[in-house]
């Protein structure tokens, strides 16, 4: 059987429904906003898996978690996401973290090994958590100068005490995820 994995820090439920409030603050965007159980910090997407290479993922993953300390995150700011003229998102963004760096990195390296992705290097990772995807038609006809502005201050924290192996089953109704394995740093 395969398996679409990824390796994610799942948020608090208070930090969820904070989050998810977010929509609300900007009803005209057309946007499809992510459900609140589904946010989460994505640090590896693996990508299919059989049981076998998700048996692999589980021990490396335990092993890398087992080497990193808790610790924690802030988010900082709601933003569209990637930076630039084209935004495809509205993130949820914090400053730079070396221990969410070297996690990162550390997971990257022994999942992926050689095969990472080149927006999966240290410099391309960025914290982020994705709280909506826009309808690119829709918001492409909105005028620059129309465009609501998105840029607003939030002071968030979020403890990171484990990092958890996550499959992604793709729905008519969008991705449901569920949690195969938890990894305690």
């Amino acid at each position: 059987m395969m398996h679409r994995v990824f390796i994610a820090i799942n948020l608090p439920e208070s930090v969820r429904q904070e989050l998810a409030s977010a929509k609300g603050r900007w009803p005209e965007l057309p946007a499809k906003w992510a459900k609140q159980e589904n946010l989460h910090l994505t640090l590896v997407f693996h990508g299919n898996a059989s049981d076998q290479e998700l048996e692999e993922i589980k021990q490396n993953a335990k092993a890398i978690a087992g080497k990193h300390k808790p610790f924690s995150l802030k988010l900082s700011k709601i933003v569209y996401g990637p930076t630039g003229k084209n935004p495809k998102m509205i993130w949820a963004i914090g400053p730079e973290s070396k221990e969410l760096l070297m996690l990162q990195k550390d997971l990257s390296k022994s999942l992926l090994g050689d095969s990472v992705p080149k927006l999966e290097t240290e410099q391309d990772f960025s914290l982020h958590i994705t709280l909506g995807r826009l309808k690119e038609f829709e918001f492409s006809r909105i005028d620059l100068e129309e465009r609501p502005e998105i840029n607003e201050q939030i002071d968030i924290e979020i403890p990171v005490s484990s990092v958890d192996i996550m499959e992604s089953k793709l729905r008519r109704s969008g991705a449901e995820y569920s949690v195969i394995e938890n990894c305690k740093l």
